[in-house]
């Protein structure tokens, strides 16, 4: 992380970490919460090596491992501040580039203590894990509501991944970080079945796919409208909707969620966000000749 001494106790860091923009009178703000090591092949597990290679190259990205993108957003509506998921915490102390949610809230301007409501897309460690450490998690309120899918709750009782391809340390991590999770708020989870209204405009609808009960977040407001995707889209999806990512649970349903996605967004031509896309990741969707096109935002200075 590129960062200078502004004063004693103080960083400024010389990267860019948040973006904040307007879906009418909602406030939406993209922080990162770093970036995450990941191997290569994760990204598309059931595609042809050689195309995964050619496609690595031609988006300038390394063929062992790079850098994966993890952003979070806080959303503003009605009297409320929602967090929408909460990064990878400090879990793997060695991936020092990430975890960096608690830090950068602050540096927003946004006290932890300010949040009222927390949306969760899935229960994976890097959307979970911000929640579970000291200097975030004391420092939230007593009365903080933590909405998921009762199907997302329901499956880390007993969770399955016959179906994903990870490294072998990653599943038992998730499943404990899960329960951790799970034990640690059990009383201010607010679970819903298909949708739920957090805040007037601010929307959370159930997709299953990546995990059973993974979900995203639809802002709207004065004819605007942006998707928080989660991990529904990875940065190949636009490309390769077909390719499987590792983690998915499900990897011919979370290819069917992402084009159906991926065709409505086309559709509208609102904006979206997800997890992994290049911070700030806003964006727009178009369609092309075999797949979609990524049509980044133009940033507003």
């Amino acid at each position: 992380m590129n960062t200078r001494n502004t004063e004693i106790g103080a960083v400024d860091e010389l990267v860019p970490s948040r973006y904040a923009l307007q879906v009418g009178d909602i406030d939406v703000m993209v922080i990162s919460d770093g970036v995450l090591p990941i191997t290569a092949s994760t990204l598309a597990t059931n595609a042809e090596p050689d195309d995964l290679r050619a496609w690595l190259d031609d988006n300038f990205l390394p063929r062992g491992v790079l850098d994966w993108p993890l952003n979070v957003a806080v959303v503003r509506s009605g009297g409320k501040t929602i967090l929408i998921d909460s990064g990878l915490g400090k879990e793997f102390p060695d991936f020092a580039r990430a975890g960096r949610l608690a830090m950068r809230l602050i540096a927003a301007g946004i006290a932890p203590s300010t949040v009222t409501d927390v949306v969760l897309t899935h229960l994976h460690m890097d959307h979970i894990g911000g929640l579970l450490v000291d200097g975030l998690r004391d420092r939230l309120r007593p009365d903080l509501r933590v909405h998921l899918s009762a199907a997302e709750a329901g499956f880390w009782e007993s969770p399955d991944f016959s179906r994903t391809v990870m490294p072998d340390p990653i599943p038992e991590v998730l499943r404990r970080t899960a329960a951790q999770f799970l034990d640690v708020y059990r009383a201010q989870l607010r679970p819903f079945e298909s949708e739920y209204e957090v805040a007037p405009g601010v929307l959370v609808r159930r997709t299953g796919g990546h995990t059973p009960g993974h979900s995203i977040v639809r802002i709207e407001s004065g004819g605007q409208a942006l998707t928080f995707a989660g991990d529904a889209l990875f940065q190949p999806a636009f490309d390769n909707p077909g390719w499987q990512n590792g983690f998915e649970h499900d990897p011919l349903e979370a290819a069917r969620v992402r084009v159906r996605l991926l065709d409505e967004l086309a559709a509208s031509g609102e904006q979206l966000v997800a997890t992994h896309l290049p911070f700030p990741s806003v964006c727009r969707v178009a369609q092309a000749d075999n797949g979609f096109r990524f049509v980044p935002a133009m940033w507003d200075c």
